[in-house]
């Protein structure tokens, strides 16, 4: 009966010992696996950032663009205002001649 005492004491002993490994082998595995979920957020947070900063780039990049075309737009519509304009002066200059003319034909 010694024995089987013995024998059970140990058993016990042995169980408690594999109930702490266990619990410690998952503890590690479940470390593993957050550090592993965190390297992975990481390299993903690294990405989106690089994505944003090239996003960023050519948002600097077209908004400088559409203010150069604004600005030529701009510029054209003057152009076209003053050629109008131009046109429209001759075209008074043009009537005052005919009407001269009509006056010294008469």
């Amino acid at each position: 009966m010694k024995n089987f005492e013995k024998k059970e004491n140990n058993l016990n002993q042995v169980i408690k010992k594999l109930g702490k490994l266990n619990i410690s082998y998952s503890q590690h595995s479940f470390e593993k696996s957050v550090q592993r979920e965190r390297d992975l957020l990481k390299t993903e947070k690294k990405e989106l950032e690089k994505k944003n900063q090239e996003i960023i780039r050519e948002h600097k990049y077209l908004t400088e663009r559409v203010n150069k075309l604004e600005k030529e737009l701009k510029s054209k519509k003057e152009l076209e205002k003053k050629f109008n304009q131009d046109i429209n002066d001759l075209n008074q200059e043009t009537q005052s001649l005919v009407e001269e003319i009509e006056k010294w034909q008469m």
